[in-house]
């Protein structure tokens, strides 16, 4: 569902952040679809981002690549193309309400319907790491130096 730059502003205002939006505007003039807002009586209550990737380019340069292509490697195979859930996230007093499994049926869907095979999400909040272990995401282990745990998800259609 799609919102404007100032609804989006005024929401982020609302969640106690008061710095740049800049890389959520990047996102959106690269792809729009990549940022995904969830409403509820027309207010933004949450929203992720996501983007397509690899396992050769993912966190290229970056000082924790080893660690996390050793772990997609292991989840996905070598040079496999796949995409990042980056971030998701929901105003608090809208947590514990399902809306979180929701998004995650829906994410799953369009991925799907976009012929997406495998979607990869670091997680460390016990109900991220709940629903992904509900959903049925792979676990490949706590990543020290992200100080996060690394899911995946296959979304080829089983024979």
């Amino acid at each position: 569902m799609g919102c404007d730059l100032e609804e989006l502003r005024e929401y982020w205002s609302r969640n106690g952040y008061h710095g740049s939006l800049d890389h959520l505007i990047n996102v959106v003039v690269k792809d729009p679809s990549q940022l995904i807002v969830w409403k509820e009586d027309d207010k933004i209550i949450g929203h992720s981002v996501w983007h397509e990737t690899n396992t050769d380019e993912h966190r290229k340069g970056d000082p924790r690549e080893k660690e996390d292509k050793q772990t997609l490697e292991r989840l996905l195979g070598r040079k496999k193309n796949f995409v990042e859930l980056h971030e998701v996230w929901l105003m608090e007093e809208y947590r514990g309400k399902g809306h979180g499994r929701e998004f995650f049926r829906f994410f799953e869907t369009f991925l799907k319907s976009q012929c997406y095979d495998d979607v990869v999400f670091y997680a460390h909040h016990p109900a991220a790491l709940a629903i992904c272990h509900g959903r049925g995401y792979k676990e490949g282990g706590y990543l020290k130096q992200l100080g996060e745990y690394v899911f995946s998800l296959s979304l080829k259609k089983t024979k």
